[in-house]
């Protein structure tokens, strides 16, 4: 575990801050992949809409499972590092007594 360095003593603020900086950019990383997700759905409903050759329909078809599983793979990434991250704030709360921003 890349943060097991943290677990024997209470964080300081420092670390608390450099926490919640990768709490914040893990909220980024969700929303960049929602915003691709939600980008390639649409384009592949517009696609679908708008075209009349066959192959440029079939891509259109393509862009929409794909919108939906980079969604999803962003959803599961945040989630996994979310609990990760909420695991080093607990460990620090409960082997350093209470924190302050817990």
């Amino acid at each position: 575990m890349p943060y097991s360095r943290f677990s024997s003593s209470k964080l300081i603020l420092r670390d608390e801050l450099a926490i919640d900086r990768t709490l914040m950019a893990n909220e980024r990383t969700l929303m960049a992949y929602l915003r691709s997700g939600v980008a390639l759905l649409i384009a592949g409903v517009s696609i679908i809409h708008f075209s009349s050759e066959g192959w440029f329909w079939m891509m259109g078809l393509a862009c929409i499972p794909a919108g939906i599983i980079t969604g999803m793979i962003g959803i599961v990434r945040y989630r996994k590092m979310s609990k990760k991250i909420a695991s080093v704030r607990n460990l620090s709360t409960t082997a350093g007594g209470s924190s302050e921003n817990a």
